[in-house]
């Protein structure tokens, strides 16, 4: 699991995949210039690692993802919340919540979303 740990621009880098795929390796050259400031050495290093990783593959200069979005936020918020709240959602929720308001639209869906995963 440790794979799908990344750091902020290598989530920003596999964003531009997740966004577009399949895209070519030259496109996304182009895109990591306009977006991320990036120049062709930086952007094939971190293409090189996150195939390495096992996130994206580049097969004939087509790069993919192997391992999707919300697997990685998963990942990222597990693991915060293990860190940061000693694995407790509620201290999360509670610490997320603490200095906003919910609209009646968003209370409402959370709703839904507890009521659908109780056990």
């Amino acid at each position: 699991m440790e794979a799908l740990k990344l750091f902020d621009g290598e989530y920003k880098f596999a964003s531009l995949v997740w966004d577009r795929e399949p895209v070519g390796s030259g496109e996304l050259v182009k895109l990591s210039a306009e977006k991320l400031g990036w120049k062709k050495s930086t952007t094939y290093t971190v293409l090189k690692k996150l195939c390495q990783k096992g996130i994206l593959q580049n097969e004939d200069a087509v790069v993919t993802a192997l391992v999707k979005r919300d697997a990685v936020q998963r990942y990222e918020s597990h693991a915060v919340m293990e860190k940061a709240f000693d694995d407790s959602l509620p201290k999360f929720i509670a610490s997320f919540l603490s200095d906003r308001k919910l609209t009646q639209k968003e209370a409402d869906e959370i709703m839904q979303l507890i009521e659908s995963h109780k056990e």
